[in-house]
């Protein structure tokens, strides 16, 4: 590592004034309208219930899409990562990554419903959005180490997913009251007509979500490009950067080894970010398909999902600075088992496996069965935790990286949280697919979070 690269990586002399960190913030506020609306409330299900030929098929190939999105992330990531540190600035990268998030998103509205070239819109915009904002994120976590000191960064990073959280929230709210309908009624949740003259017969305001996360990301995220400061520049020229990184990122994973706990972490954050993304991935789809949930069902669940999570994520950030991020993420990981146990254990007829329920009847109201409502008090305790499990993680990262090395390892911290993600969505498409159950293909979850939690347990954390 050069003196310019680690001088442009270190710590500022002075931190940046409340109005940068602020700003740093709402990256996440507006990035999380494509995680809340298209790959998990919204236009995921739409895709399952409506575009594909049915939910088993519908949740088989989200997974194979999710599946090469991660294989390309993981691939990319941390050569990338090793580059902007050697040139110095990230924000470029997070316009050029956050120009495919609004291109990819923008495109799905044009998977109309019996067109036949809408699975092949929906799967490529899907890939694309995908893509940009993994990698939008990742340079943008890799400012977290020059905004504040590091006995705050669990606060940092937890905030930071709260307001996204918050930013989800916002977004599905706007989506459910204003512009998703009932296709039967062509009413919102509120019970208007959509707003901007949308067919609900058309499931036009389930595509929608589309160009509002586009639109969404544009205007929240230039408060970050105008306030907070970036790394300087090294004067290092691209190409240069990128034929060095090359061997960095070799010299870097052979040095793995000496770094035990480091390198144990990375192994551990692999496998359970890769159940916890394919859980979220899947859960909408799983609901719609075992329990017909529509829009509204979904969209209110996913309310309140995000409420908890944004909970979580605020609550978690100040256990993190109080205990460490360690303890966070196990404690996550544990009540993730116990919920995805709980989901298997459930059906239209049944809960815990062998006790009968009565199933809902047309007009009963929203999460009229027990199984509903067990289903949907789950789904609350995953999105408590999920915020911690992924803000600790987060700020674990920011701690163990070495100095001057933020985004080297920040893209490593990527690829370890993409490296397998092709895995688990694939794993549990085929699983899908072989036993033409939805249910088995969630069961393959448990695993990625038992392996995980077992790996972190062994690493050794250094507090501040």
């Amino acid at each position: 590592m050069t003196s310019n690269t680690a001088t442009a990586a270190a710590p500022p002399a002075v931190w940046p004034p409340r109005r940068a960190v602020t700003a740093w913030l709402f990256f996440d506020w507006a990035a999380q309208p494509f995680f809340t609306l298209i790959t998990t409330f919204v236009f995921a299900p739409f895709f399952a219930s409506a575009l594909a030929a049915d939910a088993a098929s519908g949740q088989a190939l989200w997974g194979y899409a999710t599946g090469l999105a991660g294989l390309c992330i993981a691939l990319l990531s941390p050569l990338l990562g090793g580059i902007a540190d050697r040139t110095g600035p990230r924000k470029p990268w997070i316009a050029v990554f956050g120009g495919l998030l609004v291109l990819g998103s923008g495109a799905l509205w044009f998977a109309v419903p019996g067109s036949p070239l809408a699975v092949p819109i929906a799967l490529a915009g899907f890939v694309v959005a995908t893509i940009g904002a993994e990698f939008a994120t990742t340079f943008n976590n890799a400012m977290m180490t020059r905004l504040v000191p590091p006995e705050r960064l669990g606060w940092l990073s937890g905030t930071g997913w709260a307001v996204g959280y918050l930013g989800g929230l916002l977004s599905l709210a706007i989506t459910l009251a204003l512009l998703a309908a009932d296709p039967l009624t062509g009413k919102t949740l509120a019970g208007l007509t959509p707003i901007l003259g949308l067919d609900a017969a058309a499931r036009e305001g389930d595509r929608f979500a589309g160009p509002l996360t586009a639109l969404w990301f544009i205007v929240f995220v230039t408060p970050m490009f105008l306030l907070t400061p970036d790394s300087p520049a090294t004067g290092m020229r691209l190409g240069e950067a990128a034929k060095g990184g090359v061997g960095r990122l070799k010299a870097t994973l052979a040095e793995l080894p000496r770094l035990p706990s480091l390198g144990r972490f990375l192994l551990a954050n692999m496998i359970y970010q890769d159940g916890l993304v394919a859980l979220f991935a899947f859960g909408g789809i799983y609901a719609a398909g075992v329990f017909g949930w529509q829009t509204i069902e979904l969209g209110v669940f996913g309310i309140l999902l995000t409420v908890t999570g944004t909970l979580g994520a605020w609550l978690g950030g100040k256990l993190d600075d109080a205990i460490g991020g360690k303890p966070v993420v196990l404690g996550s990981i544990a009540c993730l088992l116990l919920a995805c146990l709980g989901i298997l254990s459930l059906g239209p007829e049944h809960v815990f496996f062998v006790i009968p329920a009565a199933p809902a009847m047309p007009g009963d109201g929203l999460f009229a069965s027990l199984p509903e409502r067990v289903y949907l008090g789950l789904g609350l305790l995953i999105g408590l935790v999920a915020g911690p499990l992924q803000a600790s993680s987060r700020s674990l990262m920011a701690r163990l990286a070495p100095p001057g090395r933020v985004g080297e390892f920040f893209g490593l911290f990527a690829l370890s949280g993409k490296v397998t993600s092709f895995m688990g969505p694939t794993l549990v498409a085929l699983a899908t697919t072989v036993f033409a159950s939805q249910r088995a293909g969630l069961a393959v979850l448990i695993a990625f979070f038992l392996i995980g939690g077992v790996l972190l347990a062994g690493v050794t954390v250094k507090r501040p």
